[in-house]
């Protein structure tokens, strides 16, 4: 934004207060964070009482957005709300959701789109494909794959590397999704962090969307740990917002009437606050740990 003549406003830290003072103050056109930290916007208690009306594009991007959060969004901050999917290795962007799109879905014109990471962008091509590297048609689960300039020719010095994420001759994200009729790709979850339970395979996003689909929960976060009967257990980690109080029980019969059965949490642990990463991305590698520590591998 600096090459455009725009001005920057940094804060020493993430603070939800703060950020929320500096659109006011500043009147900022332009804001990016990751749904962690926008997760923390909405549960602020004041904040409803600050004048956003300058924003033009609030991009959320780093890792999957709750639809029902992204429609709080847009009633908060208005029509401004828009998403991006990209990686390291094909960096801004492979897809991107518009806000006019979000706007609409919000309002109920193809709801199921607040799901959707966008269309792919004219730097690539995109698709989704098949352990055996076929291409999948419409609506059926895979990886999601890239071809074009955006992506990276590979790995400094790491030759294996590099061969393994261009299998087929196409980028594998690691990223597992699917891509409707009208051409809106649909993540469901990383790869690693899929959860094979009783022989049937949960996607952690999938359930944290159905968590945080409840008004008392701030964020949540969901991972697999071992269990001598399913093999792997879902187990949810949520945080409230202030003031609020809900059960296990509650939360495990919201799951199981959303859900079903199969992709409900097996148990739940409420926290203050939910490890995350360098980059404010959930850190699953964390909350993993203590349950698969004495474990020869991390799958059961």
């Amino acid at each position: 934004m600096f090459t455009l003549g725009a001005t920057n406003i940094i804060l020493p830290k993430f603070d939800a207060l703060e950020v929320l003072r500096g659109i006011e103050r500043f009147r900022c056109t332009h804001l990016f964070l990751p749904p962690t930290a926008f997760y923390a916007l909405l549960a602020h208690p004041q904040a409803g009482k600050f004048d956003c009306s300058s924003l033009r594009v609030f991009l959320l991007a780093g890792s999957p957005v709750s639809p029902d959060k992204l429609q709080q969004g847009v009633e908060l901050f208005g029509p401004c709300m828009c998403q991006s999917y990209g990686q390291t290795e094909a960096p801004m962007l492979l897809t991107f959701l518009d806000a006019k799109t979000i706007a609409a879905a919000a309002a109920g014109n193809h709801p199921e789109r607040l799901r959707s990471c966008g269309k792919p962008t004219s730097a690539v091509r995109l698709a989704i494909m098949d352990e055996c590297g076929q291409i999948l048609p419409a609506n059926e689960r895979g990886e999601i794959v890239a071809r074009g300039t955006l992506v990276t020719a590979g790995y400094f010095n790491m030759p294996e590397a590099t061969a393994e994420i261009r299998a087929y001759g196409w980028h594998h994200t690691g990223d597992i999704g699917y891509m409707d009729e009208d051409g809106y790709v649909y993540i469901v979850d990383r790869k690693k962090d899929m959860i094979v339970t009783g022989g049937f395979n949960v996607y952690c996003a999938e359930v944290e969307a159905g968590i945080m689909a409840l008004a008392e929960v701030q964020e949540c976060a969901v991972i697999g740990v071992p269990d001598d009967k399913w093999g792997e257990a879902v187990k949810a980690f949520v945080v409230l917002r202030n003031g609020e109080s809900l059960t296990e029980g509650a939360v495990l019969a919201h799951c199981k009437a959303k859900l079903g059965g199969v992709k409900s949490p097996k148990s739940i642990e409420f926290r203050e606050e939910i490890p995350k990463t360098p980059a404010g991305k959930i850190d699953r590698k964390s909350l993993r740990k203590p349950y698969w520590a004495h474990a020869d591998r991390g799958v059961h």
